[in-house]
């Protein structure tokens, strides 16, 4: 070799090298000119709120007005991938991030015709630009894509990858992501898609805006099924199936997004951003989504058919855990005539009867009542108080059970007066509702008749408390509320929540349905303002509303013909066949009239729950023996253990009662003993021969 052809080859070789070091310098600065790889982190998603499976309820746009709503593979349909993957980046799976022969092609194409035919991106450079969008469409920034798509899939998996572009890729308007464009176009969500309706979804992304369905129907039309063409020509689809495919009509608008239980949805989402939680919430929520849009339905059809501006709220809950699964805050979320956007659920109204349940209960569990003791429903004044009934008539002597079943106003407020209205609001209140009062008013007796202001919640709380044995839980809405819900509290002994249960299932029930299944109550607002109906079986509470938002009176409106229907249609639509309540607890007293204590078999409107008054020459009736509040020590597991009872005043025979259940009868001394009273806290109550009561409050360790 000639030293001038080693000088040549040293040159070439040093300006080799130059270039080497050249090129590897300018992509090190390109590198370090682009930045941090774009994974997706920053990504804001639609804020969405699902039902107790996961199915959506109601999502919502982003701060920017978007509907994106994240999508992971497995949740769409597995022949749109397909035909998408055929589509757009047949070697999706091969390749990483950049598809040397798809470059290839595009550019001779670009060359030989003069013109762009194809474009060469992956799926990946998509997602690229997707997510670091650029202005221009120059070769710098082709090699910015295609440098990071090959960062991208350095990071990210194939599959996290194709959830990216489902989540982003663009589909008109305010639209992005094929859920999005599922939802809007299809009105069902992308796990179940007809060929058409993918072929669709595939065409969109290409031409987003010239090819909107909702603006140009015939252009995403003939989008669609050029798709349909090219994947025929691949053998992805068979050809009869492309025919039948290409027939089938394509949207010509954009379907509402789902709003079901939007009031929660709502209330969610605005807790979560006050609250400043992780981004893109997903808030999962215990309602059960079939359930929510059948009794949305039932709502609809039910204040349609009433007319006049009348709305509906229903709220279900499951008797086992509390958890609501449903909840109706009023009919049309956009209807302006009937206060759509406002949840009537959580409004305050008159309850009207609906309260009765409480007093009864209390009286059962004082001892002061029995569901067959006689009342009188008779004219009454209490002070300047002086209530009727609904019908303006009286039916005279009846027992307690009709009393309650017939709604009937004399003897609750008999019953109310002796138990106290104080006593029934603090209950209500210990249960977890929140009855509203004037400011500075003190509760009255026509609390019991509606003179307060309740919420249906309120009700249902109170309602479930009933049925589970007069146990009380705060509502679940969501799965984590069962850690930071309040620990149980007890409304009512358990043998006077069953009693109040085993009168109300007695109720006459609605016109053209079955009765004896369904324990509820109805109640009428004073003025026909507001109708209400609640209930529970063995397994669930329903309450109902109807009523004008706006508070306006509505003629005829009246619980059992306007709500008690509603409520019976509602645990229909539940389920067919209704789940018994519970059996008695034992210790349930079962007795005719004339069977029961003598002090039982009438109700006498002069006592008082806590001492009455003693007749003319009698000490008044008090409990000396156990003390109000005392601590008193049984001995455990003792098959004789006794507690001993003494009462001052009164006149013989004395009955006694622990937690409204009869434990010693006819007793003429004034000395009694408790045979195996068992531990916790217990309400001891003595009537004496006129009826006259005392009842102390005791913990027995």
């Amino acid at each position: 070799m000639t030293g001038r052809r080693v000088h040549l080859l040293c040159a070439l070789l040093f300006t080799a090298i130059v270039a080497v070091n050249a090129g590897g310098f300018a992509l090190s600065e390109a590198l370090r000119r682009l930045g941090p790889v774009p994974l997706g982190e920053s990504v804001t998603y639609s804020p969405l709120v699902v039902d107790r499976d996961g199915k959506l309820l109601r999502p919502f746009t982003t701060a920017d007005g978007y509907w994106r709503l994240p999508a992971k593979p497995e949740e769409v349909d597995r022949r749109f991938l397909s035909m998408l993957i055929a589509y757009e980046d047949k070697r999706f799976y091969s390749h990483h991030g950049v598809d040397p022969v798809a470059m290839s092609r595009a550019a001779w194409q670009m060359l030989s015709r003069g013109r762009i035919i194809s474009g060469g991106s992956t799926l990946t450079m998509q997602v690229a630009r997707l997510l670091e969008p650029r202005p221009g469409r120059t070769f710098a920034d082709k090699a910015a894509e295609m440098i990071r798509a090959v960062q991208i899939e350095n990071r990210l998996s194939k599959e996290q990858i194709l959830g990216l572009y489902l989540a982003l890729a663009p589909y008109g308007g305010n639209l992005e992501g094929t859920r999005a464009a599922s939802l809007a176009y299809f009105g069902k969500e992308p796990k179940r898609l007809s060929t058409a309706e993918a072929a669709m979804l595939v065409a969109l992304p290409q031409a987003p805006e010239t090819r909107r369905p909702d603006r140009a129907p015939a252009t995403a039309k003939a989008a669609r099924n050029r798709v349909l063409t090219l994947l025929t020509g691949k053998g992805i689809l068979h050809p009869d199936q492309a025919k039948a495919a290409a027939l089938e009509a394509a949207p010509e608008g954009r379907k509402p997004f789902p709003i079901l239980a939007a009031h929660v949805a709502e209330r969610l989402v605005r807790q979560a951003v006050a609250a400043k939680q992780a981004p893109n919430p997903v808030e999962t929520t215990t309602i059960a989504r079939f359930l929510q849009e059948q009794l949305e339905n039932l709502a609809r059809e039910r204040a349609s058919a009433l007319g006049g501006g009348v709305s509906v709220a229903i709220v279900a809950v499951d008797n086992a855990s509390g958890e609501v699964r449903a909840h109706v805050g009023g009919v049309g979320y956009f209807d302006r005539a009937r206060a759509g956007q406002m949840d009537l659920a959580e409004s305050l109204r008159s309850p009207g009867s609906t309260l009765k349940p409480f007093i009864y209960g209390l009286a059962f569990e004082d001892g002061l009542a029995h569901p067959e003791t006689l009342v009188d429903d008779r004219p009454a004044r209490f002070g300047v108080y002086r209530p009727e009934n609904f019908d303006d008539a009286f039916q005279g002597t009846v027992t307690i059970r009709l009393a309650l079943q017939q709604s009937l106003n004399v003897p609750a407020v008999m019953l109310l007066n002796a138990i106290g209205p104080n006593r029934l609001i603090a209950r209500m209140k210990n249960a977890g509702a929140e009855p509203s009062l004037p400011p500075d008013a003190v509760p009255g007796l026509a609390v019991g008749l509606g003179g307060a202001g309740v919420k249906l919640t309120d009700l249902a709380t109170l309602y479930l408390a009933l049925a589970r044995d007069g146990e009380a839980l705060p509502l679940i809405w969501r799965p984590q509320d069962r850690a930071l819900a309040a620990p149980p509290h007890r409304l009512f002994e358990k043998a006077a929540a069953w009693q109040v249960g085993n009168v109300l299932i007695g109720a006459p029930p609605p016109e053209n349905a079955v009765g004896g299944k369904i324990a509820y109550k109805t109640g009428t607002s004073y003025g026909y303002r507001d109708a209400w109906a609640v209930g529970f079986d063995g397994a669930n509470t329903v309450a109902v509303w109807v009523g004008r938002p706006d508070g306006a009176p509505v003629s005829d409106l009246v619980g059992r013909k306007a709500a008690a229907p509603i409520l019976f249609d509602a645990f229909q639509r539940i389920g067919e066949k209704r789940v018994p309540l519970k059996p008695p607890p034992s210790g349930v007293l079962f007795a005719r009239t004339s069977e029961l204590p003598p002090a039982l078999q009438r109700f006498r409107p002069g006592a008082l729950p806590e001492v009455a008054a003693a007749g003319s020459g009698d000490a008044p009736l008090t409990i000396s023996f156990p003390p109000e509040g005392a601590r008193v020590e049984v001995t455990d597991g003792e098959p004789d253990a006794t507690l001993s009872l003494k009462a001052m005043g009164g006149a013989p025979p004395f009955t006694w009662l622990a937690d409204g259940l009869p434990i010693v009868i006819g007793e003429q001394r004034r000395e009694a003993v408790w045979d195996k009273p068992g531990k916790g806290f217990a309400r001891l109550s003595v009537i004496d021969a006129r009826g006259h009561t005392a009842s102390v409050r005791i913990r027995l360790d």
